[in-house]
Order: structure tokens, then sequence, then C-alpha cells
């Protein structure tokens, strides 16, 4: 049972400057403990809360001495309890999430337990950043209309999580229509420090959604989690996590003229994958901190996810100060921030001489050596030097198909496909840009490069360069606030001008809500097997994600957006060949409209100011009228809808018991897919838009929902019935079952018939039949997202097997029950002869006190050969979660009281 807290002496009181107490606060400095100076300030946010929180029930004495002595316990792979502050959730995660707590209510009051324990014990931000579908992009009123559209799609969807706002306590909806989760994050949510009942700590928090690592640019811990673990930890369960290495990245010097943030993250991006940080924090310092503003440190920390890492983490300094009070935060509260921090040593002034830190590893950029960059066409870690972008684009070309590679013959390369576009003759040809898009939380943050594409765009009016009309332009930017400082700076006009209007503050291009490409592009690309390309400053560009059209998918700065819009091609030397023709009839280049880095500072300078942070965010109290006009019921129960096609009780608790289930084993099962490297869980998961010929789409139509109204899958989330039958639903999918052919579907095993995966899965479910995915390295990268682990666990998938996983993903799949395991160093299903036709069994002790993490066990088939896997059940708690058939069942048998 849990005790006082043995750490109490520590807890000091942090005085005011000028009279009275800011509150009581955990010292570490008072542990006279010379390890903790040497911790990197990641890890000491990680031993706060281990202080705070001791009750040697949930956190022990010894999980803290594990934290102080990280330097010796972290390569030993120990673990360790987390209880972050606070909970972040996104609109699509969002809605499973609050599904699942409606549910979990359901649950409790058919077990006899009290219904009403099932709230949030930790601040929920839910953040409702619509994801815009960009259909009427090019227009002035295009932010209006894509809300009166989002709220005609999403309206039982909005009035759902409004009901959850009021019937669950300890839970803040950001109304839409306030901006992308991350930059509301950034610029209104993060606290940085705590003070709760007088208690001062650091702020940390865990999001739904893989780039909450945005908020570690603000010196605050944050990473994403599976909507199954936030949810526990929404419920006061401690996050079990395995204590990190710390891979120290040292900066230097500055980065040069006309070089952007984005050039900086994605040189970073692809050294951090070459190092290998997966499962890690990263730690930037040095000299080079000073010369990074917020707006790009958050840039980089956004990218976490594409270079593997945990967290890319900024400690608090002078930088984050300034961007508090240029955000609107308070004095007082700036103030509170710095003294804590100061107080207990985990505030880096560098005025002052530093304490070397211990890090794991070590990496060090001179800022000076980053260049222009984009990065492609189909992976954020595989950069291209915007020098070599031509002879890069033409290998690719030539290259077998691939990451890099489309094979296209050579007698075909310079084919042009001639069409019709409303009227006038237009061409296309490979590499041409159809989607030009500046979107996504990763860039639209940051002024400096939302300022620098506007001034590519005054200079490009200015000399009469245009936009093709064809080329699907947009902008997404993060929060109204971007809206506010292109509009001061008079520069909005011109990106106007050339098509990049505001479409709304919300996921876009990056998510694959592009919308439809005019119909004779796409008839264009279609018939005549052209190499499309889009250009967006987002953060994924993994294939069939932005568009299904678009087979070369480039992530470049706003900047580079504008300059690739009008040149209309991805086909260019930018340093030699001109982007166009000026209007008076000469050639214009690149540098003829890329602005300074000084041009660029000095329109931040004028442009950005704190009252347009305070006026946004003031209005999101307010809400707007279409929000405030939802109607929603009342009561702690949600009244479920069986015609809903939107919101759906999921099957998870049913015929649930008190007593657990205890560990299985998996016999005979079937292979449902057989993958290699590198499947994302865009690949797994559904996403973008509801394909026509889809089992999902099929289900929609039996419903009476017209094909206009599909929507996307973001937008179903909280139906399962649709979730379950858009997972493994990407056009791309690369199953080895079909031999080559790239698709949605598999092969039925016991008949030998090519089935739509969802099909093929309930012919083996209605026969009683387990099944099982064999997949090769880094199997789940790609974004967080709960449904890629729900959507198989509803589909019979009793267990993956793969040469690596990915780290959320991993431990989504254990929260939902499925056995992850790996094979052994240097084999893999090919080297083992394993076709996927054979019959697996997985022998687990009946027993989970007789399951270690991390043991061996045997794999056998029905053709003879057998092979040794790892279970990667990695803490003890993930085996509890397993005994209870997933964590959903464990936290609630553990608010009823069970013995676990």
């Amino acid at each position: 049972m849990a005790s006082a807290n043995p750490f109490h002496s520590i807890l000091k009181t942090l005085e005011k400057p000028q009279g009275g107490e800011f509150g009581k606060y955990y010292s570490l400095p008072a542990l006279n403990d010379p390890r903790i100076d040497k911790l990197p300030y990641s890890i000491k946010i990680l031993l706060e809360s281990a202080i705070r929180n001791c009750d040697e029930f949930q956190v022990k004495s010894k999980d803290v001495e594990k934290i102080i002595d990280w330097e010796n316990t972290s390569p030993k792979q120990v673990e360790i309890p987390f209880k972050p502050a606070r909970v972040l959730l996104q609109d699509f995660t969002g809605v499973p999430a609050v599904v699942d707590l409606a549910c979990m209510r359901d649950a409790m009051n058919k077990l006899g337990g009290d219904s009403n324990k099932i709230n949030p014990l930790v601040p929920v931000d839910l953040v409702i950043d619509h994801s815009v579908q960009v259909d009427v992009a090019r227009s002035e009123n295009a932010v209006q209309a894509n809300m009166e559209l989002e709220f005609q799609r999403n309206k039982e969807r909005f009035a759902f999580l409004k009901w959850g706002s009021s019937a669950f306590d300890n839970m803040l909806v950001v109304p839409p229509g306030s901006g992308i989760v991350h930059q509301v994050n950034l610029e209104y949510l993060g606290r940085v420090v705590f003070n709760t009942n007088g208690v001062l700590y650091p702020d940390s928090v865990v999001g739904t959604d893989s780039h909450t690592t945005m908020i570690d640019g603000l010196g605050v811990a944050g990473w994403g989690v599976g909507g199954i673990e936030a949810e526990a930890a929404m419920l006061g369960q401690p996050m079990s996590m395995v204590l990190p290495g710390v891979v120290g990245f040292k900066l230097l010097g500055k980065l040069r003229d006309g070089v952007t943030a984005t050039d900086l993250v994605l040189t970073v991006t692809q050294m951090l994958r070459k190092h290998g940080v997966v499962g890690k924090f990263v730690e930037f310092y040095g000299e080079g901190m000073s010369e990074l503003s917020l707006a790009d440190r958050a840039t980089i920390a956004n990218m976490s996810p594409e270079y593997g890492a945990t967290m890319g983490f900024f400690p608090v300094d002078h930088v984050t100060l300034q961007y508090l009070q240029l955000t609107g935060r308070s004095d007082e509260t700036i103030a509170m921030i710095e003294s804590y921090l100061r107080a207990n040593k985990m505030f880096v002034d560098y005025n002052e001489p530093q304490i070397e830190k211990v890090y794991s590893s070590y990496l060090q950029l001179k800022l000076e050596e980053v260049e222009p960059c984009i990065s492609g066409p189909k992976r954020p870690h595989d950069r291209v030097p915007l020098k070599e972008m031509k002879a890069d684009w033409h290998a690719c070309l030539d290259n077998r198909v691939g990451f890099k590679g489309f094979a296209i013959p050579k007698e075909s390369q310079d084919k042009v496909a001639k069409f019709s576009f409303h009227g006038t003759l237009a061409e296309l040809r490979h590499g041409d840009v159809v989607i030009a898009a500046i979107t996504s939380c990763t860039n639209t943050s940051n002024p400096s490069v939302m300022l620098g594409a506007a001034l590519v765009a005054k200079k490009a009016c200015e000399l009469g360069l245009e936009v093709k009309p064809w080329i699907k332009t947009s902008l997404a930017p993060g929060s109204g606030v971007v809206t506010k400082y292109l509009q001061k700076s008079g520069l909005q006009k011109y990106l106007n001008q050339l098509g990049f209007h505001i479409v709304g503050y919300g996921c876009t291009t990056c998510i694959g809500n592009s919308g439809d490409i005019d119909e004779s592009v796409a008839s264009a690309i279609s018939e005549n097997d052209m190499v499309a390309a889009a250009v967006l400053s987002g953060n994924r560009n993994f294939e069939g994600r932005v568009h299904p059209l678009t087979r070369a998918n480039y992530l470049a700065s706003p900047p580079l957006v504008v300059a690739y819009a009008l040149a209309g091609t991805v086909d260019i030397d930018f340093e030699a060949e001109p982007i166009g023709t000026g209007k008076d009839g000469k050639k214009i280049f690149f540098r003829d409209i890329w602005p300074s880095s000084e041009e660029v500072a000095s329109v931040v300078q004028s442009s950005v100011l704190p009252d347009m942070f305070k006026a946004t965010y003031e209005a999101i109290t307010k809400g707007n009228p279409m929000w405030n006009q939802l109607s929603v019921p009342s009561g702690s129960l949600y009244a479920w809808s069986p015609t809903s096609t939107y919101i759906h009780e999921p099957p998870y608790f049913k015929d649930m018991t008190m007593s657990p289930p205890g560990p299985h084993g998996v016999k005979d099962a079937y292979c449902l897919l057989n993958f290699g490297d590198s499947i994302t869980t865009d690949h797994i998961s559904p996403a973008g838009s509801i394909h026509k010929d889809s089992p999902a789409a099929k289900f929609l139509l039996e419903h009476g929902v017209d094909r206009r109204d599909f929507n996307s899958y973001g937008s179903r989330r909280g139906n399962d019935e649709i979730m379950a039958r858009g997972t493994f639903a990407n056009i791309r999918l690369v199953n080895k079952l079909l031999k080559g052919e790239v698709g949605p579907k598999t092969i039925h095993i016991p008949t030998g018939e090519k089935l739509s995966v969802y099909d093929a899965a309930m012919r083996y479910k209605t026969a009683g039949q387990d099944t099982i995915i064999l997949a090769g390295a880094e199997y789940g990268s790609g974004s967080s997202r709960d449904w890629a682990a729900k959507g198989p666990m509803l589909l019979g998938v009793k267990a993956v097997i793969a040469k690596s996983f990915e780290r959320i993903h991993r431990s989504n799949l254990v929260g939902m029950g499925i056995i992850p395991l790996c094979f052994k160093s240097g084999e893999d299903a090919d080297t083992l002869g394993l076709t996927g036709h054979e019959r697996y069994t997985i022998d687990l002790p009946s027993c989970v006190s007789e399951i270690r993490p991390g043991q061996d066990v045997t794999v056998a088939t029905d053709s003879g050969r057998s092979f040794t896997c790892t279970v990667r059940f990695d803490t003890e708690v993930e085996l509890a979660y397993f005994n209870h058939g997933g964590i959903l069942q464990y936290v609630i048998r553990n608010l009823i009281g069970s013995k676990q």
C-alpha cells in the first residue's frame, strides 16, 4: 500500500524576491548527491517526478536511486515509472480516447464499480485541430468555407467531444479553428512549471500524437504515446518506461545567410537517424544554442519521430523566457518559472560557467556547415542538398523501385503528357509539381520560415512570376497568430496572388487531406503513368500519404515550397536554370527571389508581437458561434447511437469479468500479412481519405452514407467498425504473399483466394483461426497511432514477429494484448526460409509469473521448421497488461480493487 513520501524532508519553500512565496518544491540540490549535477537536464525532469510521486507503492525509493545513478543504470535497460504532469489529446486521437473513457464507465457500471472513478486524474488538454480538406483553396473565404464544411461533416464528433468536456473533470477542450495541437501547446498550453495546490514542479506531457515532441523546444519534456497509454496516464497509472540513454548534441556557430530552420532540421534528422537514437532522448547544448530562436528549436524538436528519438530536448534558458514573454505569459508566471528552475538547477545560464553533463554518446554540428536541402522522394531522412537535386531526381527515375527509385525506362523519362486544363492546352512531365503546400506543425510555428515564404512570394510577384493554375497550392498555418503577423507585415497578399490562400488551422496535406487534384490533371497522371510530385513543408512524405497520385513527395522549407511551385517541377537545378520568365521577358533565377537572413529577421522583428498571441488565445475561451451552438446530451454516461457511423461503442470489454484471462500463446495461426522493412503506421492504420472500393466504403454505403459524405478515416476514428475495415487498407502496401503486387490485399492461405485484408481476416476469425504478421525492421515507424494496434487486434491478429519495432507501436501492441516478438540478430523471415504459407505456434507459459521481460521463446511451424524469438514485453507492467488482456482492462480491475 501507499505510504508517506520518504523525500518529505527536501520539500523547500521558494521565496519571491519582493516578499511572500511562490510555493513549495522538492529540492534536488538538498539531496547533496554529486551525481545529480552531471545528469542531463531531461533526466532531471524524470528524477523530480519520481521524487515528488514517491509513495513506495507505484513509485519507489529504488526507482529514484536508479535515476540518480543514470550514468550506470541507463545502459542496463532498467525500468522506471513516470507520471507526466498532464496529457495532451488531439482531435482525431482524442475522440477514441474519450470513446474508451465513456466505454470504461459503462464497463465499470456492469462490474458493480463506481463509474465516476473513470475520470482524468491529471490535467487533460484536448485540442480540436480539425483536419482541413483543402477543397476550397485559392479563395479568399477558404477558412470560413472549410470551417463550415468541417462542422457539416463532423458535427456529431464535435458534439461528442463537447459532451466529454462537461462529463469528465479535469479536461480542457480547445474548440475548432484555434490551431494545430502542437502549436497551441507551444504558444498557449505549455506551463513550463506547474503550481498545483502550492507545490511547484516541471511541466511534462505525453500526447496522443508523436509530434507532441514539439514542446521539447520549450524545455517541457514531452513525447507521443498511443491513445491507450495516454488513457492510463490520465487515470493515474504511472507510465512504465525503460530509463533512456541520452545523446548529447552539441551545436556550434550560426547558420549561414539564406539557410533556414528547415534545412537545419533535415540535416539533424539525417545525422540522428544515421547515429541511431530509437528509444533515446536527444539533448541539445553548446554555444550555438543562443543563435537558435525558440521557433527553430521547436522545429527540430517536432521532428523527433522522423529521427526516431523519444524526444529532442532543449533545456530552459533566456531564449525560452523571451518566448514566454512574446507569447503573452504573465510577468509573474515567468518570474516563478525562472526562480523555480534556477533553485532546482534546471535552468541553463550561458553567462555562467557550465558544469559538464554526462551523455550516453555525443554528436556535434557546426551550424555554418548546414546547406539548403530538401528530403524525399519517399522518406523524411533521405536528405538531398538543393544543389544536387536535379542529379538525384534523375537517379531516382533510373533506380529500381524503392525508397529512392521509380524504375522509369530511359525511353520514357522524357515523356510529355498533353491535356486540356479548362480549355487551355497543358503539358505534364515526370517530376512536375501538382501539389505545393505550406502545411504541418513542423514549420508553421516558425515566423522566420513563414515570413521568408511570404518574402519569396513578394519578390516573385514583383518580377511577374506566376504559379501554373493546375498546381494545387495551399497555406495551413499552425494558429491564428500566423495570420495576424502575415497581415501585419503586408505580405499575405503576395501569397494569395500565387494561390497560397489560408485554408484553415489544422492538418492538411501532410496527413493526406490535400483534397482532389483537378480531374484533367489526375487523368493525365493516371493514363500516362507519370511520376508527379508534391512539395510540402510537412514532416511526413511516406508513399501514398500525401496523395495517391503523387508518387514523389518532398519535404522542404516554406520558402522552398513557394520556389518549387513557381518552377513547376522538381527537375531543376536552381543554381543554373531559371525558375521562369519575368514580366519584362528576362529569365528569373532562384537567387533573384530568395531573401537574405537580415530581410527575414527585420520583418519578424516588426511583425510578430505579443498582443497577437494574447488576442488569439483569449478567443479560445469564448469559442466560436458554430461550436457554441452545438447542443449536447447531459449525464455522465454516454447514450450510444446504434445508427451512428462516427461514434460507436467498441467491443473491448465484451464479456469482461473481474478475473484476468491470463497469458495466451498462439496455436496453428495463419500468416495474415508478410512484410519487409519500414512498414509504417501509415501502412497499418487507417489514414487519409476513404477509397471508394474499400471495405470501409462498402460499410458506409450499406449504412446509407453518400460517397461525398465519406469524410476521412481520421474523422471516423470513434467508430471501430470503420477503423477495423480501414486497417492495412493503404494502397501502397507491399505484402510478400502477393508476389510483387502492391495494394491492400492478401492471400487467404487455406483457399488461395486473393481478398482485401479485412475480408481475409474476417474469414479466419469466423473459422476460429488465429493470425500472425511477419515483418522486417522498424515495424510501426512513423506517427504514434493507437489504431495501428487496435485495428490488428480487431482483425484477430495475435502476434507480430519482426526484426525490430518502433518504440510506441510495440508498446501499443502490448496494450491491446498482441504479442510482439523479435527475430534473433541476423535472422528474418527470408533467411529462415519462411514464406508465410506456414502455420505458426508460439508456446508461452500459462502463468504470467513464469514469463520474464525479454525472454526467448520457440516458434514452431507446421513445415517442421522452428526458430527462437525474443518476446518484447519490456517491463513487468507490460506483462501485467498482457495478463489482463490489455491496458484498459487492467486499469478497470485496478480501480475496482482486484488483486493485480
